[in-house]
């Protein structure tokens, strides 16, 4: 199972309690049904979620889950996890102030308002500064194979149900939405 996080201990996941140190910057490799991209994340932008996000990369939060949301000209989405049993794993956590800008390539976590970020992460794919006053806090960028990430397939735009995603995964996927791209893989790289 996951290991669930306390917000007083956000930084100090990983397997027996022990603290993990989260590096000030970090790259993470997807590998994907469309091929690799690389994210490197600057714990400076948002330490919350840099945080977060290494612990689910570690955690192999992220394998074989799918992209779930495209909107061409947007965003990309991801994080809700492959088997449901895992969808609850994580508590909401605190919000970061917004020190850089959704630019194009930049990554945010998405959240139903105030400190309600979880797992679910976005890839934006224009500029979208407008959801900087909103509170969207990036805390990393697409380096390598942003080209990658815009060939993901869009065809199904916001059509699955996230609720029916967090109750049965990629079994609902598969099923109602088989041409959707996943990641076979994310990594820290060393």
């Amino acid at each position: 199972m996951v290991a669930l996080c306390a917000l007083a201990a956000l930084n100090s996941c990983g397997g027996g309690g022990e603290r993990t140190k989260v590096p000030d910057t970090y790259k993470v490799k997807f590998e994907t049904t469309k091929g690799d991209f690389v994210v490197e994340v600057q714990k400076s932008w948002a330490p919350l979620g840099a945080e977060r996000f290494y612990e689910l990369i570690k955690a192999d939060y992220y394998k074989d889950a799918r992209f779930f949301r495209i909107v061409p000209g947007f965003v990309v989405q991801f994080g809700l996890p492959a088997d449901p049993a895992k969808a609850d794993a994580y508590a909401e956590f605190p919000d970061d102030p917004v020190k850089q800008s959704n630019l194009k390539g930049t990554l945010s976590f998405a959240t139903r308002g105030a400190n309600t970020r979880t797992t679910q992460v976005f890839i934006n794919l224009g500029n979208n500064a407008r959801l900087d006053s909103m509170g969207f806090s990036p805390f990393g960028a697409v380096v390598e194979g942003m080209d990658v990430v815009e060939s993901l397939y869009a065809g199904y735009g916001e059509g699955p149900n996230q609720m029916q995603i967090r109750s049965y995964g990629n079994k609902y996927l598969e099923s109602s939405f088989p041409n959707l791209d996943g990641i076979k893989n994310a990594t820290i790289l060393e």
